[in-house]
């Protein structure tokens, strides 16, 4: 079992260290801290790669050039969100049961 630094993790990963150092933090990836580096075990960093790889993220292995994301989308290129901020407020709004008020109106005069 090998262990490895930040800096030799993160270049094992081919991420930044500071990256690297967000996901230990949070849990992302297994790693230890006994002192005040940070320690990571090369067998977790495989299998935290191995996670990436999850079966409905892979392209598909026919002819097909089309990839599903986990969303439904096909092709993975696609824009997401409300076009309009103040829409997707209000809808929030609604389901929250949260009194709205009036939307401006444009004061440009012609």
């Amino acid at each position: 079992m090998r262990t490895l630094d930040l800096h030799e993790a993160a270049a094992w990963l081919r991420m930044s260290p500071a990256v690297l150092r967000l996901h230990a933090r949070q849990g992302r990836v297994k790693a230890a801290k006994p002192g005040k580096r940070w320690v990571f075990l090369e067998d977790d960093l495989a299998a935290y790669l191995g996670q990436l790889y999850a079966a409905g993220r892979q392209a598909p292995l026919s002819g097909s050039n089309e990839e599903k994301s986990s969303w439904g989308y096909r092709n993975g290129v696609t824009s997401g969100g409300s076009p309009s901020p103040r829409r997707t407020a209000k809808e929030y709004a609604a389901l929250l049961g949260l009194p709205t008020k009036p939307l401006p109106r444009n004061s440009s005069t012609g």
